[in-house]
Parts: structure tokens; sequence; C-alpha cells
């Protein structure tokens, strides 16, 4: 069989590519999640063109390697420029529509309006972008050709296509990730720990000695990290919470372990333990055991929100795992979370334990987006059956967690998978945005969880088979804050939800993957059950941080 059949490929200009690829761009154009601005548009757009316009010369390679009858080529020519022009009028009609199906999203999600989608600087990106992946594509194919024709005097032709094919693919996959991948993970990893260093001069060393990272501390206070210092020092004070809740109060506890802290998740686990004994943590009425976020991030809406709900009766307790965001941290090093979450958890619970039942705090894990991944794996059953945690809140769980996706799939019939309920709600809970009718549901068993998810958050509802399938969250009812106009498209929808996982921080606050004041304070009631708070205390404090 001719050269041509086998890697011929690189001829084409396909016009069966350039209408798959029109289409392709186009359909990249509606609403997902996240609302895109121009530049993301364009480069989403670009790479989805160029899927499909490889899906198109793909095709037209497989119809000619199979022998079978190909049109004549003045056909085939006037075929591509009808095409062509199918394509141009399909791109035109959806790029005068994308500026509705982003405002969708964006009114939503009380964003201004967009009065243009810049139709014409989108097309400028994705064209730059299509014609670059393009020309990769093409040049993986000339180097799969090269191997062909080397191999093509010792092997039967079809097996030196194949190793051929084979042998570039090795040679690409290679060159992006031990080159290209690599070395933007470890640029990022530099930077991202050089701004983890920095003192910010705002925020002095603390003199209390019952703050972590003071003179006092077993903890030293440039250790700690740029997210570490602002979580120990960033809390409401005693005075704070007494003013507001017009009762005693008192300084409530915060310790941090920062990855410069000590040697290994095991070392840091110890000595975040012996600093809880120093400053009398284990003597608060409630523990928490956290796990933050790639950067070592501690999202104060949690964390503030229940130090008032308890009075600042509440000690929380984190060690720092990585330097990276979480998506990056979720795709290149997801066992450091669960290795410094488990290890956290077993060093304090088997000392928590140890202590008499009536006089020790009530016990409580917390976990935000990659946080709340490694926190739902850090207990093992065996372990805590006979004496059993009082909680959990998980926050933006991520799509990966294995107890998150069990419970979501083994929901009650006819409850959306974006809110499921699970069996009678005694449990475990979920809610959409903290509201009290999610997590109203009955009498509660002796352990309560209670999962904090918005319908928008792409780091919860990103699935990599949404390539080739709808996910369940689309159908309808749909979440209150994903947009009606939203579709599946194959392909393209997939690549919409990698992108919003990207940029699923930047959107209002209580929406995506960013999650407000307010949408913890219900759930921290259902899990902690603090005592003297009335309907109207719980109003006007959710009123005082919704400002």
């Amino acid at each position: 069989m001719a050269d041509s059949a086998r890697f011929g490929i690189w001829r084409y200009f396909s016009g069966l590519g350039l209408l798959i690829g029109a289409a392709f761009f186009a359909a990249s154009l509606t609403p997902s999640l996240i609302p895109r601005p121009y530049l993301l548009q364009g480069v989403l757009g670009g790479v989805a063109f160029a899927l499909g316009y490889g899906i198109g010369v793909l095709l037209l390679w497989l119809w000619e390697y199979l022998g079978l009858p190909m049109a004549r080529h003045r056909l085939r020519q006037q075929a591509t420029w009808v095409a062509a022009a199918a394509a141009g009028l399909l791109v035109l009609v959806f790029l005068w529509k994308a500026a509705g199906w982003q405002n969708s999203i964006r009114e939503l999600m009380q964003m201004p309006p967009l009065e243009t989608g810049d139709p014409l600087k989108v097309a400028a990106i994705a064209v730059l972008v299509a014609i670059l992946l393009i020309l990769i594509g093409r040049l993986f194919l000339v180097l799969a050709q090269m191997f062909y024709w080397w191999l093509d005097r010792f092997v039967p032709p079809r097996i030196a296509g194949f190793v051929g094919a084979v042998l570039a693919f090795v040679v690409f996959a290679g060159v992006i990730d031990g080159v290209l991948l690599r070395g933007l993970l470890r640029s990022a990893d530099a930077s991202f720990e050089a701004l983890d260093a920095l003192i910010d001069p705002t925020i002095p060393r603390p003199e209390d000695p019952d703050i972590a990272g003071s003179t006092a501390s077993l903890l030293d206070w440039d250790d700690l990290g740029k997210a570490g210092r602002a979580f120990v020092t960033g809390g409401p004070t005693q005075a704070e919470i007494a003013d507001f809740t017009g009762a005693e109060a008192m300084e409530p506890i915060r310790i941090y372990v920062g990855l410069n802290s000590a040697d290994g998740f095991e070392a840091q686990a110890e000595l975040a333990l012996e600093e809880m004994k120093r400053v009398g943590a284990f003597e608060r009425s409630v523990l928490v055991v956290a796990v933050p976020t790639g950067t070592g991030w501690m999202d104060p809406a949690a964390m503030d929100t229940l130090e008032y709900l308890h009075r600042g009766d509440v000690a929380t307790v984190a060690i720092q795992y990585s330097y990276l965001t979480s998506y990056i941290s979720l795709l290149v090093e997801p066992d450091y979370s669960l290795d410094a979450g488990r290890e956290l958890f077993r060093t304090v619970y088997n000392y928590w334990r140890t202590l008499p039942k009536d006089a020790r705090p009530r016990f409580y894990l917390y976990g935000i987006s990659l946080g709340a991944y490694s926190s739902q794996q850090s207990v093992q059953l065996h372990e805590v059956i006979g004496d059993p945690i009082d909680g959990a809140l998980w926050v933006g769980p991520p799509f990966v967690s294995p107890v998150w996706r069990s419970l979501t799939d083994e929901r009650n019939p006819g409850t959306p998978e974006w809110r499921p309920k699970f069996e009678n709600g005694a449990f475990v809970r979920f809610t959409n945005a903290g509201s009290a009718a999610d997590l109203d549901q009955g009498a509660w068993g002796p352990l309560r969880i209670v999962y904090l998810q918005h319908a928008s958050d792409p780091i919860v509802f990103f699935e990599p088979t949404a390539f080739y399938r709808a996910p369940a969250w689309m159908a309808k009812p749909r979440g209150p804050d994903v947009s009606a106009d939203l579709r599946w498209y194959p392909g393209v929808s997939f690549l919409q939800l990698l992108l919003d996982m990207a940029v699923g921080l930047k959107v209002p606050m209580g929406h995506g993957h960013l999650y407000s004041y307010s949408d913890h304070i219900r759930p921290w009631i259902e899990v902690t059950q603090p005592t003297g708070w009335s309907e109207a205390d719980i109003a006007r404090l959710e009123g005082v941080f919704a400002q």
C-alpha cells in the first residue's frame, strides 16, 4: 500500500476537518459552569477547533486506508469550498450569540453583563492557537512517517506503520512530560515556594505566648509560611466575639505547622500535637483537625464563622503539605495531601482517645478543595468505630473524592446530583449554599457529616467521562447558578470543564469554587451544635458576614 495510505494524512487540507472544527469551535462558545473572558474563550476555541479538525482529517485518512471509494478530485474540491462556507456561517452565528450565552451565567452570579463578546479578538486568538496545534500535530505525523520509512526496510508495511506511530507518540510524550510539563511544574513550585516564604510586614510576630509562632511557641514564625502566618493571626479575637455575641468568649486557638517547620509529615504531625498540648487545645469544647488547600491556605470563611458560633471555645490544627494550587496538586502530587491528612488525624486522634470521655473536646474534621479530598480519606473506619469522632464539614470536595463519589452515586432516587439526599439524612447531608432547607432532614445520628458544594463548582463536578457522555448534573432541575443554556457536546464540554477548573475562583463569592462566609454558618451549626443561638442571632451573624 502506498505511503499516502499510511501517513499521507499530513498532506490533507480537509473540508470535513474544517467543518467539524468549526462545529467544535462554535460549541466552545456556549456556556459552561464559569463565565469566560475573551482571552480564555479564544484559547478554548482554538483548542476545540484543532481537536475537531484533527478528527475530520483522521476520518478521511481512515476512509482511504480502508480502501473505500473516494470522490473525484474536482468533486472533493467543490465539497471543500461548500464545507468552508458552511463553517464560516456557523462560526459567525455562534460568535454573534456568544455574549448572550456568557451573560446567562453572569446574571445568575450577579456579575455585570457583557456588552460584547469581542468576536474579533476571540476569533484571532482561536486562529493562532489552532494553527499552532495543527502544526504540532503535523510535526507528529512527519516524525511517524520518518520512523515508518526507516522500519519499512526491515518489517512488513503495516507493522512499520503501527510501530512508527507508537515511537512518535513516545517521543512526543517524553518531550511534553519530561521537558515541558516538568519544567512548568518546577517553575510553579519554585514560584509558589517563594511566595509562601514572603514575610508580610503588616503581620508582626505575635507576642501572646499562646499563639503559634510566638517566642514561646515550639513553631518558628518564619517556618509557618505566608498562609500559616495569616491563619494563626487572622481570626476573630476574644473581644470581637464577646462584643458581637454579648456573652463571655475565649481566644480561639489556631495551630499551623508549615512545610519548613519539620522534616516530613510524621514529624510535622508530632510537632503539631506538642504545640496543641502546650497551648491547651484539648481543654477546649471543640477540636477541629483541618486540611488546607494545596497552597496551604486555610479559608477564613470557615474558621471565623465556627469561632463565632462557639464563642471562641475552639481549637483548630492544620499542617501544610504543598505550595501548589489544589488543581495542580491534584494532578501531580495527590498522595502528598493524603499522607499529610492521614498523619495529622492519626497523631491527634490517638492522643485524644486516651483522654477521659467527659473531659475531652468534641472531635471534628474539616477540609476544603484538595483538603476535603484528603480529609475524607484520613479516617479508617476500623480505627474509630469503637470511639468515633463527632462529625465533619467538607467543602468543595474534588470530583475524585471516593467517599463523596460513592455517596453521590447512591443518592436517593429523584434527587439531583448537585444536591443529593442520602437515605434519611441521619449520617450525611449535602447543601448547595448552606441553606437551612437543605439541611433540615429530621434527626441526626451520633455522627454528623455535611458536604458544602456549589452547583457551579467545576472542581466538584468535573467528569473525565464528559468527553463522551453528558454528566448527570446537567439534567434538570439544575442548580441555581447553572445556566439554562448549558448543553453537552462531545469532546467540547470536556474542554470547557477542564478550563473551568483552572478559573473556578474567578467568580463572585458564593459561586464556583469560592465559598462565602454565610455559606458555612448553617453547615457548622448542623455539624457542631453550638448552644444559645436563636434564629434571630443566626440571621444577624449571616448578615454581618454577608457584608
